[in-house]
């Protein structure tokens, strides 16, 4: 009966009993009920995938639960089962309201929709893609009835355009363009896989993170500051573009550097420097010393203002950018793989301040073009998470998968894998980390 009820956290209930169960043979019968039990028992605790296994790096601390003693305890008080089992996964709105969309979706026939492409369809018009557009609109849980053979573009449909734009991150302004048109022929069915992973990936996580930390979703390139356990602030960020992908790490800020130097690294120089002419680089306030090119503090500098010095194996930090324009755009994955803040200063003052640091960094502040550290006295813990459903100020957002990791974990989960997408990546001329 437990089982039964897989269908709810996102997982498939042959993942755990995939055959029939013996009838006739009691000892069987029980040895592989126990070893579903187990079996879904620590995919609900702490994920049915590896994330060490289907994440090129994933540093990110996970739950450790001994689900044989859990079991073996549950067994022995009434009604302990049903208990125990609904106390393993994440015990969050998030996960819950994820877990409902899900459901949700799951109950809409997976229809696949084929409204074509064209011009931009207005709330009001008349368009010949209409009732399309209206049996795509049901078809995917975003409108109620039957679809119409008028042409005319309803106030409903609007309505029901606009719950979807908000959904996905676009301007909710009604008006069907050709990307609100490519979510609506992807089909609810796409929608619940995407759900699904995101479950699985809330599942990985440490269920007691430190109060005080620093979250980054690389998904949605969105950044929460996380104080004695209550949300501080939250902004914008830039992170890594296809193929120099931002990984997921946990990793602590320990300095706040001012006016920091930009070491440029071996793989920058190599791919994207080394054949600039030295006019160029001193343009840029770039030189060489010892042996290594480096990029004084100034107007130009890559780190901007002031650099969030973190402790790990792979020289990813937080940091400014003199490139301040990217914040305001949707699609922020344009980095080399270090994550770029909004308003980094501000931020760093507002770190200072709470760690009792502010004075000291402020002087160093003061110093125009002189690298400065200051040490914080508490460490901060930052988490960099791909995600691309969450919750988003009580409501359900879905993002695109910009890196397209989802597959790898999706196809771990039992769903057939798509083919490898194209990743598109960002020519601006940018060589910040």
């Amino acid at each position: 009966d437990i089982l039964n009820g897989a269908a709810a956290q996102g997982l498939k209930k042959e993942l755990f009993i995939a055959d029939a169960l013996p009838a006739d043979d009691a000892t069987g019968r029980e040895l592989a009920l126990t070893k579903a039990a187990l079996k879904y028992a620590s995919a609900l605790a702490q994920g049915y995938s590896d994330p060490t296994r289907v994440s090129e790096i994933y540093t990110v601390p996970r739950p450790k639960v001994n689900v044989a003693a859990g079991l073996a305890r549950a067994l022995q008080e009434k009604e302990g089962l049903v208990a125990w089992y609904a106390s393993l996964p994440p015990q969050t709105e998030e996960y819950s309201r994820l877990s409902e969309a899900f459901v949700r979706y799951v109950r809409l026939n997976d229809v696949k929709s084929n409204v074509p492409s064209g011009a931009p369809v207005k709330p009001g018009s008349s368009d010949p893609r209409n009732p399309a557009i209206a049996k795509a609109l049901i078809a995917n849980g975003y409108l109620d009835g039957e679809p119409s053979p008028n042409q005319r573009y309803t106030p409903a449909m609007a309505t029901a355009v606009k719950r979807l734009q908000t959904e996905y991150g676009i301007k909710p302004d009604g008006i069907v363009g050709n990307e609100t048109i490519a979510i609506l022929n992807r089909g609810p069915g796409d929608r619940a896989r995407q759900i699904a992973v995101n479950m699985e990936r809330l599942r990985w996580l440490d269920r007691n993170p430190p109060e005080t930390r620093i979250d980054v979703n690389t998904g949605a390139a969105t950044l929460e500051y996380w104080r004695n356990g209550a949300l501080r602030d939250h902004r914008n960020v830039v992170v890594g573009q296809p193929d120099w992908e931002t990984p997921q790490l946990e990793s602590p800020i320990v300095n706040l550097v001012a006016h920091p130097y930009w070491r440029v690294p071996k793989s920058i120089l190599d791919d994207e420097l080394s054949k600039k002419s030295p006019a160029y680089l001193a343009e840029q306030g770039m030189e060489w010393r010892d042996g290594r090119l480096v990029q004084l503090p100034g107007p130009k500098n890559s780190l901007g203002d002031v650099k969030f010095d973190m402790q790990n194996d792979h020289a990813i930090y937080l940091h400014d950018t003199p490139a301040k324009a990217l914040f305001g755009i949707a699609e922020r994955h344009r980095s080399h793989g270090c994550i770029r803040v909004q308003d980094a200063v501000g931020f760093a003052m507002l770190l200072a301040s709470d760690d009792g640091v502010l004075i000291p960094f402020q002087e160093k502040m003061m110093v125009p073009e002189e690298e400065g550290y200051v040490k914080l006295k508490k460490e901060v813990p930052v988490r960099l998470m791909y995600r691309t459903a969450f919750l988003d100020n009580g409501a359900i957002r879905i993002v695109d998968d910009a890196y397209g990791w989802d597959d790898d974990v999706a196809y771990a989960l039992g769903y057939v894998r798509r083919p490898p997408r194209a990743k598109v990546k960002n020519e601006d001329g940018d060589v910040g980390p």
